[in-house]
C-alpha cells in the first residue's frame, strides 16, 4: 500500500498568465503558496487483475482503458499500469470548484503514488510536467500550469512560464518572521458556492487569444507577481495587500463569470471593514475568498461576512510526498 499527501494551493498573483494562450506569446509568472490542506491518494494491490477506483463513485473495471474517470485512466496508462490496482482518495476540503487547485493536486498525488507503486521515485519537476500533460494535452482541460507545479514543489514560490514550455520555479527568499506575519494577515473565507472552472477559463482563453485588452490586463497581472515577490523580499506587507487588490480588479475584467454581484458585495464589505486587498481564489465564480487584513480587523470582517465560513490555514513548505509505504 502507498499513501501520498499533496497540498492544495493559494494563488496570490499572475493567474491566467500560466495559460498557453498568454505564455506562448510572452513570459507568464505567478506567485503561489502550497497550504496545509491536502489530498490523500491511496494505491493498493488488488487481489485480481481488475482496477477499482473509488472517488465520488466507485468503478470496478477489467482494465484501465475502461475507466470513466479520465485523470485516473490516463495516469495509469502513462505509468504503464493496466490492472491489479485499487485507488482511493480523500480531500481535506471540498474538492470540486473551490479554487484551491484540487484537480491538479489530485493528478500530481496520483502520479506520485502510482510511480511509487511500481518502485519508482520521480522528481517534482517530472510530476508537475506529466500532470500538465495529462490534464491539458490529453484531457484537453482549459487550465494553466501553475497548480501542478505548486502541488509538486510546495512552498512559497515565484513560478515563471516560458514560450518553449519550460517552467522556472524559484522559492521566495523571505525570512521566517515575514512569512509568519503574512500568514497572520491572511483570512480565507468559504463562500459555499462551487462551480466548474472550465467555462470561465474557456472564455478567458478565448478572450486572451482574440482581445487585446485581455492580453494587456494579463501582462499587468504578470508584473504584479514580480511586484509581490519584491514586496515580500523587502518586508513591505501592506504593499502586498494593495497589489492583491489591483490584481483582483484586473482579473474581474478577463471573463464574465469571474465575479458576480454577491462576490462583489462580499469583497466591498470586507474592504469597508479593514481589508486592504483580496481576491477570489481560482478561476472565479465561487469557492474561497482570500483577504489581506491586519489581525485586529479580522474579527470585524468575519462578523460583517457572517454567512461565510473562515478556514484557518498555514503555508506548507513541502510538495507532494509519500507518507506511507507497506
Amino acid at each position: 500500500m502507498i499513501i501520498t499527501r499533496t497540498p492544495l494551493r493559494v494563488s496570490f498573483a499572475g493567474g491566467g498568465t500560466d495559460l498557453r494562450a498568454f505564455y506562448g506569446r510572452e513570459r507568464g509568472a505567478v506567485l503561489s503558496t502550497a497550504i496545509n490542506k491536502y489530498i490523500y491518494i491511496t494505491v493498493n494491490r488488488k487481489f485480481d487483475q481488475k482496477v477499482r477506483a473509488s472517488y465520488s463513485v466507485t468503478e470496478i473495471v477489467e482494465r484501465a482503458d475502461d475507466l470513466k474517470h479520465e485523470l485516473i485512466r490516463e495516469a495509469l496508462k502513462l505509468v504503464g499500469l493496466s490492472g491489479g490496482v485499487e485507488i482511493t482518495s480523500i480531500s481535506d476540503v471540498p474538492s470540486q470548484g473551490t479554487g484551491l487547485g484540487s484537480s491538479s493536486s489530485y493528478t500530481v498525488g496520483l502520479l506520485n503514488a502510482l510511480y511509487a507503486f511500481t518502485g519508482q521515485l520521480v522528481s517534482a519537476e517530472r510530476l508537475a510536467r506529466e500532470a500538465c500533460q495529462i490534464e491539458i494535452e490529453i484531457c484537453g482541460k482549459p487550465i494553466g500550469k501553475q497548480d501542478q507545479y505548486i502541488a509538486a514543489y510546495g512552498g512559497l514560490q515565484h513560478i515563471q512560464f516560458n514560450s518553449d514550455e519550460s517552467v522556472f520555479v524559484d522559492p521566495i527568499p523571505a525570512g521566517g518572521e515575514i512569512r509568519t506575519q503574512l500568514q497572520q494577515n491572511l483570512l480565507m473565507l468559504y463562500t459555499g458556492v462551487t462551480r466548474s472552472a472550465n467555462d470561465v477559463l474557456g472564455e478567458q482563453r478565448k478572450n486572451t487569444e482574440q482581445n487585446g485588452a485581455a492580453m494587456a490586463g494579463l501582462r499587468q497581472m504578470c508584473t504584479l507577481a514580480d511586484q509581490l515577490r519584491a514586496a515580500l523580499c523587502a518586508g513591505q506587507l501592506d504593499g502586498f495587500g494593495e497589489i492583491l487588490h489591483t490584481g483582483w480588479m484586473l482579473k474581474r475584467t478577463l471573463a464574465t463569470g469571474i465575479s458576480n454581484p454577491a462576490i462583489d458585495g462580499w469583497y466591498d464589505t470586507a474592504r469597508r471593514h479593514g481589508a486592504l486587498g483580496g481576491k477570489l481564489l481560482g478561476a472565479g465564480g465561487g469557492g474561497f475568498l482570500l483577504l489581506y487584513a491586519h489581525p485586529d480587523r479580522q474579527a470585524a470582517i468575519c462578523r460583517a461576512l457572517s454567512d461565510l465560513r473562515p478556514i484557518p490555514f498555514c503555508f506548507e513548505p513541502q510538495g507532494s510526498k509519500i507518507i506511507f509505504i507497506e
